[in-house]
């Protein structure tokens, strides 16, 4: 009986043995895939959209398939494959057939040069390959925003770990052996949750004065002439719309003007009798949805006390200098009047400037330009820009390729003193005189160096509106800064018009993983079962013997023998 005993335990052991060594086993081939990560990189999601409940963008976050390359073999299904391109590998007919005509694609990675990178200064490239690859992202941005694509899109900045990996995807698919579950290859997994609505996203205004001297006895409220610009970016990727020109160097000249005007009107003796009304609004690319709403939280005497504003919009885009966009008649007397004055400047600095006249539609939300947010409502404006011609809805708005690198800091200082000399020879009543109000070299003239630093400041910062809250550390550090220059600086926060919305999830993690073939891990089950059976067996018959290993492939008797 006890030696019955014994055997039993010594068998319970060997299966324990075994069944502890196929586990094992198991759990390798298991991991033969994750074991062999090539790269691990931040990647950009193409950004979700509706627009009055028209989708737009990339409708998927998560990722998993076998990566292919633009030596794919012509006629090859995508379908469950990720295409993965560089900025110059992308050409009409990708663009034509996978964007535009949504042909099946499990998914698209992008690779930028490191040049559209906007948290490191690039490496010297050659001045003309960096201005054709900013027209070929220009393009693409368009194309992909205003595209509906039922597949993840992603955007990543080149590398040599990615370059290595693209160069090993090219020779695969080059040599006719593209990778597939059956073949192994390169496999690329972005693990995402599916993207969500953002409820009730905001848009934040800032606004700020410079109260102007009334002369003593006089009770009626003075002038006030508003400065404007919207500070707000939207591109194909939110993570990496910073808007340098659009709208940053609006922004920057802004504060520029109020910091010049700031050291004026702190004297008495120098303060004008005019108001100086400063807003940095939000929402500018959805139709300046956040100007309207500022606009219309003013009572009536504010805003019949406007005599014009001017908006600032991409100073430094003019390659033929600057265009003043109106929406009244140029007749208009205060038209007539900004024009002649900003002209006048212009001329002394060496700087053209032309006038658009465009008329608006009531009937039409759409709006092309901030000031016409200002002529709906019968107040006079204008935008001074170095756009010729009103961009696109969506158009101009500081996506990817809006960077410092393109933005002309000396074209945006003249833009600067451009707009202060004649604002300041309007409001002390000399026009047409040959007086430099804002000398070189003076305590009043314009400062380089704190255009740069502003500038450098907004080129690294990503401003989608939806995805800066209103408590964010840049709305905090612009209202500080245009307090450190005027008075009774408020903030106004309200909520994006319905006709808009966005959905999260626009950074995730990509995995890149080294795969084997499914012959490759067949033949290793193969090879470690057959060891582990041999195995197994020479256990068994070393310590219990060949009966033993025999009786363990016997059939164990039925329950009525055992009964009998």
């Amino acid at each position: 009986m006890a030696n019955r005993v014994i055997a039993a335990d010594g068998r319970r052991h060997v299966f324990e043995s075994f069944y502890s060594l196929i586990a094992l086993v198991f759990i390798l081939i298991a991991c033969v895939e994750l074991c062999d990560a090539s790269t691990v990189v931040d990647v950009y999601r193409l950004i979700q959209y509706d627009i009055s409940g028209a989708p737009f963008g990339s409708r998927l976050a998560s990722l998993n398939h076998h990566a292919a390359s633009s030596r794919s073999a012509p006629g090859s299904d995508l379908s469950r494959t990720v295409a993965v391109l560089s900025l110059r590998e992308l050409n009409e007919t990708f663009i034509r057939e996978y964007i535009e005509e949504g042909k099946p694609l499990g998914g698209l990675l992008l690779l930028l040069p490191q040049v559209f990178r906007f948290d490191s200064s690039p490496a010297f490239v050659d001045n003309r390959d960096y201005m054709d690859m900013k027209k070929q992202l220009v393009y693409l941005e368009q194309k992909l925003i205003h595209s509906t694509i039922q597949y993840p899109v992603y955007f990543a900045f080149e590398d040599e770990d990615l370059a290595e990996v693209l160069a090993d995807i090219q020779r695969n698919d080059a040599a006719g052996q593209p990778a597939t579950a059956t073949t192994g290859g390169y496999k690329l997994i972005v693990t995402s949750a599916s993207p969500k609505k953002l409820a009730a996203p905001t848009i934040t205004n800032i606004q700020g004065w410079l109260p102007g001297l009334k002369a003593d006895g006089d009770s009626n409220q003075l002038p006030t002439i508003a400065i404007v610009a919207s500070y707000d970016t939207f591109g194909a990727a939110p993570a990496l719309s910073v808007g340098s020109d659009s709208s940053g160097s609006g922004v920057v000249a802004l504060l520029e003007i109020a910091r010049l005007f700031s050291i004026l009107y702190s004297n008495p003796n120098t303060r004008g009798r005019y108001n100086i009304l400063f807003g940095l609004t939000s929402g500018g690319p959805y139709n300046y949805n956040g100007t309207q709403k500022w606009l219309r939280s003013f009572d009536q005497r504010l805003r019949e006390s406007i005599d014009y504003a001017i908006c600032l919009n991409s100073l430094s885009s003019g390659e033929n200098g600057l265009w003043l966009h109106v929406s009244k008649p140029p007749e208009n007397a205060y038209v007539k009047q900004i024009f002649e004055g900003l002209s006048n400047v212009a001329e002394e600095l060496g700087v053209k400037v032309g006038l658009k006249h465009k008329k608006i539609n009531v009937s039409n939300s759409r709006v092309a330009w901030e000031h016409e947010q200002f002529s709906r409502l019968r107040v006079t404006a204008a935008t001074l820009s170095g756009l010729s011609v009103a961009p696109n809805l969506l158009e101009n708005t500081g996506g990817i390729s809006d960077k410092s690198e393109f933005v002309d800091e000396t074209a945006v200082v003249q833009g600067v003193k451009l707009v202060a000399e004649s604002l300041a020879r309007h409001i002390y009543g000399q026009e047409g005189k040959n007086i430099n109000i804002f000398a070189d070299n003076s305590s009043l003239a314009v400062s380089p160096s704190y255009i740069g630093s502003w500038l450098d400041l907004l080129s690294r910062t990503p401003r989608v509106a939806p995805f800066l809250s209103k408590d964010s550390p840049f709305i905090t550090a612009l209202k500080k800064e245009l307090a450190d220059h005027v008075v009774e600086v408020n903030l106004q926060h309200d909520v994006i018009d319905g006709m808009f919305t966005f959905y999260d999830s626009t950074v995730n993690t990509l995995q890149i993983y080294q795969v084997a073939s499914v012959t490759f891990d067949l033949l290793l089950l193969l090879v470690l079962g057959s060891y582990l059976i041999t195995l197994f067996s020479f256990l068994v018959i070393t310590t219990r013997g060949v009966d033993d290993l025999i009786s363990l492939f016997r059939r164990p008797p039925s329950r009525k023998a055992k009964a009998a």
